[in-house]
């Protein structure tokens, strides 16, 4: 903190993109937040309950509150917004960022597109209109739990891919595996309360596609080192950066579980990492399952 607020500049992880003059770093809390009563959070899933509870300490009521958090509550398989409805309460104005969005490439000024989903319409407009620009468009929804559960899902299918495309199974199973895991994140979100047609957007295809295709992906990265025999911590290390897509296994095959929703890639990523089944079983475990109807 003290080397941004200095340089303007986060020289560790995203050293291609100076900070816009409006933008300062404070390294105490209070601080930042004085006078303040519209706030967007951006921290891991395992980080928010607590992000939220220094927030509450700190600002109280907040009249509006976005997050660009993605992830399931590991603990409880709680979605974020309603960790924020546990924490700031539930009466206010929020909004959640999510879809195909590499930092470097926003960085650099390259056009990008994201949702925003929002239980409040004027809130989403006035936040798409002020974090857009020449280079980056933001579009609305009112399915806040379809863009998170897109947002969450879509880090387990990355390290699945990664693993694929580690072990040389080729372009085929890759878009296997990304074809049928959107029809996972669909059936999940649905059994979650969310409209299927956001599954086909940004947060949901958009997002699961960019982070299952390039290496710029934690996730996908971690299936990589996975498929080249590192273990979790091994490639953690290299990788130097929280893995969503590790938490997010569990955490979502949790919720499936509890709400009796069928997810075999989930399944199977979810063993490889806590089970230490070999990756190569794990893939005869999906192809030798009964043939069944495409769209069930």
């Amino acid at each position: 903190m003290q080397q941004i607020a200095r340089d303007n500049i986060n020289a560790r992880y995203l050293p291609e993109g100076p900070f816009p003059a409006l933008l300062t770093a404070h390294e105490d809390l209070t601080e930042a937040l004085d006078g303040i009563d519209e706030v967007l959070v951006s921290v891991p899933s395992h980080a928010l309950r607590d992000m939220l509870k220094q927030l509450r300490e700190v600002a109280g009521d907040l009249e509006r509150v976005a997050w660009a958090t993605k992830g399931l509550e590991l603990s409880t398989g709680k979605l974020p917004h309603q960790v924020v409805a546990e924490e700031l309460g539930a009466d206010g104005q929020y909004a959640v960022l999510s879809g195909p969005t590499f930092a470097k490439e926003l960085a650099r000024g390259l056009p990008t597109a994201l949702t925003i989903g929002s239980n409040d319409d004027a809130f989403a407009q006035s936040l798409a209109a002020r974090i857009s620009d020449e280079n980056f468009r933001a579009y609305t929804s009112d399915d806040v739990v379809g863009v998170e559960v897109g947002g969450a899902v879509k880090n387990v299918m990355a390290i699945g891919a990664g693993m694929s495309d580690g072990l040389g199974f080729g372009s085929n199973s890759r878009v296997a595996l990304i074809t049928r895991g959107l029809n996972e994140m669909t059936r999940f979100g649905v059994a979650m309360g969310a409209n299927r047609e956001t599954f086909m957007g940004l947060a949901g295809m958009g997002d699961l596609v960019l982070t299952c295709t390039d290496n710029q992906s934690r996730n996908r990265r971690m299936g990589l080192a996975l498929a080249d025999g590192k273990s979790i911590k091994e490639a953690e290390a290299e990788i130097q950066q929280v893995v969503e897509g590790v938490l997010a296994a569990k955490a979502v095959k949790q919720a499936a579980d509890g709400l009796g929703v069928e997810m075999p890639i989930t399944e199977q990523i979810y063993r490889i990492l806590y089970e230490g089944i070999a990756p190569l079983d794990a893939l005869k475990a999906l192809m030798q399952r009964a043939p069944g109807r495409e769209l069930d």
